[in-house]
């Protein structure tokens, strides 16, 4: 099993050994076939923000696609010993995972929507042993993905019309850190990557400059800029910071003179350091009096959303913005804190039960029931979501309540303009799903984004975007937290 061939091994051991544990206990215990329901959600918007963009899809499928056990990971279980050096897997376990075929039912958010918190971006039915094994990877997955998109959708918001470049490959967690960031990045808005492997991969537009070695290995700056544009005539960017910036932007403008005269142009230079409000004005101002108006200037240093509506704010005269740290690792916040929490159980009568994770704190009460959300839109974007057991038939006009606030309450009639964003991914195992192209799940993400009112996009302070449970849902969810309750009491 691999990501976009990116892996050549099995990746059924991508999880925690208590997965492996409880998968085994389940076995032992007759259990294993049962029938359950996971949801994988978030609890908070990441980067105090009023969204959040689901990214992670087209990876967890390929994944869920090609689970199996290898008979080197079944090797590898055998020789793993308890606290009394005996084995810790039985054989009969073990020969029950080697030949474990994937048959849930799997339904899941398109990449590219705008998501909130509490929602379920995947739901899981099959087998309790084959959807815990999936908590683990499917979490790892979604959780990052879903982070660095949303943290380029930030960007591309702040950045307005200008291009960005992502380039963090250089800072980011390792390989897969990097190329799944990329992948992401992509998806939040980014326009392109430095990462060569990512660009192989999916297709993204590679761009790239020279580093400040480069000019560094020539005697003279101007040596080292007409020599790279000896090298690349259409396609050079000078980096003019190495030692004095405004001189380097004088002499790159001597060399793009140079290049006009052979009848191409210089196309940018890029500015990695120092005051970037007042470097891009003035190196506007030179490029513009030199008659070098089409020559962009890229701006680089540990760029984030604040900084670039900043520097737009200062009047910054920056076209294109290179993004890596910030990006890449999602610096603000570097985890989602995705959840993945068991919903439903079926009964030996064929029945539902209803399964609730209990907390003292009301953030961590997972919903139980078979969840779908439901998304209410006008003609001026969207207007609520509402989560919904889709068992329920919904009444003419459905209520839906704000868990964190039943005083906050919203009626909406179900023959309003809506979405079920929850799809079919697979059916028994078997892929229904038609797998979009990354363009197309970028410009799902820019079209979704648009549909948000501004206060809800704004950095600081964004306006709560309506998410509430459906009225039967909720009152159900109450009554299993008394049941529980009560039961405690009663203990």
């Amino acid at each position: 099993m691999k990501f976009t061939s990116r892996y050549a091994t099995s990746l059924a051991l991508l999880t925690d050994m208590y997965q492996l544990t409880m998968a085994q206990a389940y076995w032992a215990k007759g259990m294993a076939e049962q029938e359950a329901v996971f949801h994988l959600y978030f609890r908070k918007n990441p980067f105090n923000g009023g969204y959040t963009i689901c990214a992670g899809l087209t990876d967890a499928i390929d994944y869920l696609k090609g689970f199996s056990f290898s008979s080197e990971d079944i090797a590898y279980l055998r020789s793993l010993k308890g606290s009394k050096q005996q084995p810790l897997f039985q054989e009969g376990f073990l020969a029950y995972l080697k030949d474990l075929i994937f048959t849930c039912d799997v339904d899941a958010i398109p990449e590219g929507t705008v998501v909130f918190p509490n929602e379920p971006l995947l739901r899981i039915q099959g087998p309790i042993l084959q959807c815990q094994l999936f908590e683990t990877p499917l979490l790892n997955i979604l959780n990052f993905q879903t982070l660095v998109a949303t943290k380029a959708a930030r960007l591309t918001d702040a950045a307005q019309n200008d291009q960005i470049i992502e380039f963090g490959m250089r800072r980011a967690q390792g390989p897969d850190g990097s190329l799944s960031a990329a992948r992401a990045a992509f998806i939040g808005g980014i326009g392109s990557s430095s990462n060569m492997l990512a660009g192989r991969y999916f297709n993204i537009p590679v761009k790239g400059t020279h580093a400040h070695s480069w000019v560094m290995s020539f005697p003279e700056e101007q040596d080292a800029f007409t020599a790279y544009a000896d090298v690349f005539p259409h396609d050079s960017v000078f980096l003019v910071d190495t030692y004095n910036t405004l001189q380097g932007i004088k002499k790159a403008i001597q060399v793009a003179k140079a290049l006009r005269e052979k009848g191409t142009e210089l196309v940018g230079i890029r500015l990695d350091s120092g005051d970037l409000a007042y470097l891009s004005k003035e190196g506007r101002r030179l490029l513009d009096e030199a008659g070098l108006p089409n020559v962009s200037i890229v701006a680089s240093n540990d760029l984030d959303e604040y900084l670039i509506q900043s520097l737009k704010l200062q009047g910054a005269r920056i076209d294109t913005w290179g993004i890596g740290t910030k990006l890449v690792t999602a610096y603000d916040q570097p985890a989602l804190g995705g959840v993945y929490k068991l919903a439903a159980l079926r009964a030996a009568n064929g029945a539902w039960e209803y399964k609730l994770k209990l907390s003292e704190q009301l953030v961590k009460i997972s919903t139980p029931g078979i969840l779908q959300v439901r998304r209410y839109f006008s003609s001026d974007g969207f207007v609520a979501d509402m989560i919904y057991s889709h068992e329920q038939p919904l009444p003419p006009f459905a209520t839906m309540i704000d868990p964190a606030d039943v005083t906050r309450r919203r009626t909406l009639p179900i023959n309003h303009s809506f979405e079920e964003l929850l799809v079919p991914i697979f059916i028994a195992g078997k892929q229904v799903y038609d797998e979009p192209e990354l363009e197309a799940i970028q410009n799902r993400t820019k079209q979704q984004v648009m549909q948000l009112h501004e206060s809800i996009r704004r950095f600081l302070n964004p306006h709560l975007y309506p998410v509430g449970l459906e009225e039967q849902l909720f009152n159900k969810k109450m009554e299993i937290i008394l049941n529980i309750r009560h039961q405690e009491k009663e203990g």
